[in-house]
């Protein structure tokens, strides 16, 4: 009876260990990391009404196995960001990482060359780590001016583009730039209430199913 040489057979046996390995590790559901501030951290809210917590429900509704962590802090700004996120990428190992992260630099009057390094730095670890990025963006009131306005609104496309990372161009599309838009925000003017947060993940969903197909 002919029988495979030793070496043919471990060749197999090694063959058919590592697609096995293989199809385990493409089964193994996305770990989405959400580095943001108050705008996901649920400020104002009740537990689990957010944005990050309704896109939890989204998965499981589309039936996606995915686990998210919601790593967001309220007042953080692109440098809290950026000095968490090394820890964070080595404790939670994330396949995607979604940044929301810049308004307040804005709101404390931070130089926007700080904030678009902070971004990119953030954007380039996170891919080294081997993660999917996707920026979301923000856009300040008139009140800030329409130069630093446009200014920092393109920060995000400049980031994302340099670093072919996705993009939301406007977190709050749909909620600060409507008619009466102030029936939508708490009385600090600032945080969207609980009926506005499905907007939010309208605006992000599209750009983070493409990322996790």
């Amino acid at each position: 009876m002919y029988r495979q040489p030793w070496y043919r057979r471990h060749f197999i046996a090694a063959a058919l260990l590592g697609a096995s390995a293989g199809l385990s590790a493409a089964r193994t559901p996305p770990v989405i990391l959400v580095l943001g501030d108050s705008l996901s951290a649920e400020y104002g809210l009740k537990r689990g009404s957010g944005w990050v917590a309704l896109l939890e429900q989204k998965l499981t509704a589309e039936k996606m196995a995915a686990r998210v962590i919601n790593a967001s802090i309220s007042g953080d700004t692109t440098s809290g960001g950026r000095s968490r996120l090394g820890a964070l990428l080595a404790e939670q190992q994330p396949t995607h990482v979604i940044i929301e992260l810049g308004a307040n630099d804005a709101l404390r009057g931070l130089p926007l060359d700080l904030t678009q390094d902070n971004l990119n730095q953030m954007t380039q670890t996170a891919q080294k780590a081997g993660a999917k990025v996707l920026l979301i963006g923000m856009q300040m009131p008139p009140n800030y001016g329409k130069d630093y306005g446009a200014r920092f609104a393109a920060l995000y496309a400049a980031v994302a583009k340099s670093n072919k990372a996705a993009l939301v161009p406007f977190l709050l599309k749909g909620v600060a730039d409507v008619p009466d838009s102030l029936r939508l925000f708490q009385a600090d003017r600032i945080h969207p209430l609980e009926a506005a947060h499905p907007t939010l993940l309208a605006n992000v969903w599209p750009e983070l199913r493409k990322l996790l197909k």
